[in-house]
């Protein structure tokens, strides 16, 4: 699904941020730490199940959006990212703070831009789009 550069790009950044729903069809955002095994994306933490982005898909919103971004350099501008469409679930795993819960995040459809070297990428407008079989 992923190029070489998007995922060394992957690798490469610490944070991501989640948007999940709420029953009342509120859009919520949060900063996460993730890893990526080159299938799914797996979020952690401490006391995970008392979190909204938890709490929204045990009550069923299970599609969600996942965004990896950067700032490459200022002069000249050069942003760069991956946003994910996908579905969520609730596992268990072994992660970074021991065994627990784990949002497990397949991705469906993926956006990135700003990851080819200025110069080598063909002209073109808007992000990379990629659909998941």
């Amino acid at each position: 699904m992923f190029s070489e550069q998007e995922l060394a790009f992957l690798r490469a950044q610490p944070l991501a941020r989640i948007a999940t729903v709420d029953n009342e069809e509120q859009p919520t955002v949060d900063a996460v730490g993730f890893e990526f095994d080159d299938a799914r994306f797996s979020i952690g933490g401490q006391q995970l199940e008392t979190t909204r982005k938890y709490q929204n898909i045990v009550a069923g919103h299970r599609k969600v959006s996942l965004l990896i971004d950067d700032l490459k350099s200022l002069r000249p501008w050069q942003p760069r990212g991956i946003r994910i469409h996908g579905i969520a679930e609730i596992v268990q795993r072994q992660g970074h703070l021991g065994p627990g819960s784990s949002l497990a995040i397949t991705p469906r459809v993926s956006w990135s831009w700003g990851m080819e070297e200025p110069g080598t990428e063909p002209a073109k407008v808007g992000p990379r789009k990629i659909i998941c079989q």
